[in-house]
């Protein structure tokens, strides 16, 4: 059962909202990965995002503590949903070729 605004928690629907809406996974190299692998992908991503625009610091640690927070696999699943249909479109047009 979900805890907030249809999501895990907290941490997980404002990484969702502010970080990955709208990104899509054919523009990060990121198609054809299963769920967790897609997970795991977007963590990298966001992780490496976070180190790229923060010092070191107490703020740096909590930021990394609240994405530890974080169920990208969730993220990775409602992902996929989102582009589904797109992927599916992608490969009738590949096919028609």
């Amino acid at each position: 059962m979900s805890d907030y605004n249809g999501w895990t928690n907290y941490a997980t629907w404002r990484v969702n909202l502010e970080m990955v809406d709208g990104l899509d996974p054919r523009d990060m190299g990121w198609r054809g990965l299963d769920t967790y692998d897609l997970g795991q992908a977007i963590k990298e991503w966001a992780l490496d995002m976070l180190e790229t625009d923060a010092r070191e610091g107490l703020a740096l640690d909590y930021a990394r503590a609240f994405l530890s927070d974080v169920n990208w696999y969730e993220i990775a699943s409602h992902m996929r949903d989102d582009y589904e249909l797109d992927e599916d479109e992608d490969e009738d047009e590949s096919a028609d070729a």
